[in-house]
């Protein structure tokens, strides 16, 4: 479809991709097998696998039902894949991945080991200059930048580092070949979703455990377990009605929500819902299956908490340990689940540091220097979680009309369309971006990669050259973005979720709050107005 010259040595393609997960696979998928675009797509792995090439570190497993962490678009797929697992380990994610990539043939459309330096937008011929980090150029009509929501990785700087005479590992980036920990002493630095995985998986096999802990999590059991039969033959029994409820609930994972507010029934009924769900499992379905206030009502919150407290003060024998796992802050973050987290403390082997009374000082050349106490240690862990949402963005230099670039348009904040889409960036398109929803991922990132194809098909058809959102749209959009997240208590607590991890980042809204059936309503209106309502077109002449 390219007519455009260019310099012999510049690869012409109708889109880059960038990203080998769940979106950058399904992205090449969509736009190459479906539209018959010509694609080159990108990844700074070695191979296809996203997030979960990096993660692997011990412990390392989703923390989503796999019944809704997995692809729709492909019933057969759906069916034959044969998942073992509630919650599955990284291997049985990547293998999944890279049936897929197989499967579909995407490998032969990827560069891997590179990394996308820059991206410019060229006002005269309508198309994206990409070069990479090989020295490559390319032209192209599209791009979709597919590089996930939690994988550019936040390694902060500790005076001393360099001095450290044992080994340093971060989650994210952990060693292809694995890391033996067995019999040595380890320090794990942070507390969240990579650090509770770790700190339970290695605790009975090293020879002590020091965790600096700077806040504490609310933490719920996951109950792993092998995937429930049952449960994948009534989705088989009805496929589409499954996927439908899927994408039309409030966060896309998979169970049933409750409708019913905590404040709509007596105090021992609140609790006692609380309980049950508790001892089933699971983070989001404590949060959304007891009641539907969780996240909104200081009571509903207050009760779900009481019930965490009371669950880690009967596990943990020793009371100070407990009073330090504790969290004085609202169950207002990303939540969390875990087994043998708590009963992890109850072992010999581990010490709990409170690194905020006892703040990190420096890496000595033995250990960790953490208040007036020197923790001698074999090996560092930065379980320091990642520069979210819109880390990976700004980390590739991007340039769209009249010199803009996104680094200055995002300086105090990020500013999108939908989550996908940004003003003065033509044809450029983000899968699971800033301002895009809270919710589980694989689904999502087909939906939103549906809605891109569908608005690159009709640019095409509408023999317009560009397509963006227009500053309108962005600005209404950010508004309702910013007063349903200001309806939630998630703005109350500092986290990942509004910047609050990284030194220097805006403490800010990154998120669509309303939920994801709401989120569907808005994609479909533009797809029923042929984008019209919010949208640009520029170039050749565009049909009415």
């Amino acid at each position: 479809m390219s007519n455009v010259a260019t310099r012999p040595d510049v690869i012409e393609v109708d889109a880059v991709v960038i990203g080998a997960g769940f979106a950058g696979l399904y992205s090449v998928h969509k736009l190459r097998n479906d539209l018959g675009l010509t694609v080159q797509a990108f990844d700074n792995a070695e191979e296809v696998g996203g997030t979960w090439f990096w993660n692997r570190y011990p412990g390392a497993r989703s923390d989503t039902e796999v019944n809704a962490y997995c692809y729709f678009f492909d019933r057969e797929l759906y069916e034959n894949w044969q998942w073992t697992e509630r919650y599955p380990r990284y291997p049985e994610i990547r293998a999944y991945l890279n049936h897929v990539a197989d499967k579909y043939d995407l490998r032969k459309s990827y560069q891997f080991s590179t990394q996308i330096e820059s991206a410019i937008f060229n006002e005269d011929s309508n198309r994206w200059i990409i070069t990479t980090d090989k020295g490559q150029e390319l032209s192209a009509q599209f791009l979709v930048e597919a590089v996930g929501l939690l994988s550019a990785t936040n390694i902060p700087e500790f005076k001393g580092q360099d001095s450290f005479t044992g080994e340093i590992y971060h989650t994210a980036r952990w060693p292809q070949e694995g890391v033996d920990l067995s019999g040595k002493r380890v320090a794990v630095i942070g507390t969240g979703s990579s650090g509770i995985q770790v700190i339970s998986e290695i605790a009975p096999t090293v020879e002590h455990l020091t965790v600096l802990q700077r806040t504490p999590q609310w933490v719920v059991p996951s109950r792993h377990r092998p995937i429930d039969p049952d449960l994948l033959q009534r989705i088989r029994e009805d496929y589409d009605g499954y996927h439908h409820s899927l994408l039309y609930s409030t966060t896309a994972f998979g169970f049933e929500e409750s409708d019913i507010s905590a404040e709509s029934v007596p105090e021992p009924e609140r609790l006692s819902r609380f309980e049950q769900v508790y001892e089933d499992g699971g983070g989001f379905q404590y949060m959304f299956r007891a009641f539907n206030d969780v996240a909104t009502s200081l009571v509903a919150n207050k009760a779900a908490t009481d019930v965490i407290e009371k669950k880690i003060r009967e596990t943990v024998t020793a009371p100070e340990v407990a009073d330090k796992l504790v969290p004085t802050e609202l169950y207002a973050k990303r939540p969390l689940c875990c087994d043998n987290y708590y009963e992890t403390y109850n072992r010999s082997n581990v010490t709990l540091v409170d690194a905020k009374e006892n703040p990190v000082l420096e890496f000595t050349p033995n250990g960790i220097l953490a208040g007036d106490t020197e923790y001698e240690v074999d090996v560092i862990v930065l379980a320091t979680g990642f520069d979210a949402v819109s880390g990976n963005q700004l980390r590739i230099f991007q340039q769209g009309r009249n010199g803009l670039t996104l680094q200055d348009k995002w300086r105090d904040r990020p500013h999108a369309y939908l989550g996908m889409t940004t003003a003065e960036f033509p044809n450029l398109f983000m899968v699971y971006g800033p301002m895009g929803p809270f919710t589980n991922q694989p689904p999502v990132h087909e939906a939103q990669v549906n809605w891109i194809a569908d608005a690159i098909k009709y640019t095409l058809e509408s023999r317009a050259e560009t397509i963006e959102p227009t500053r309108q749209a962005e600005d209404e959009w950010m508004t309702l973005c910013d007063e349903g997240a200001n309806a939630t208590l998630f703005p109350q607590v500092n986290s990942w979720i509004n910047g609050a991890n990284v030194p220097g980042k805006p403490v800010v809204n990154y998120f669509f709050m309303g939920g994801m059936a709401a989120y569907m309503g808005h994609m479909i209106a533009d797809t029923e107005s042929n984008y019209r309502d919010h949208f640009a077109f520029h170039g050749a002449r565009v049909s009415a």
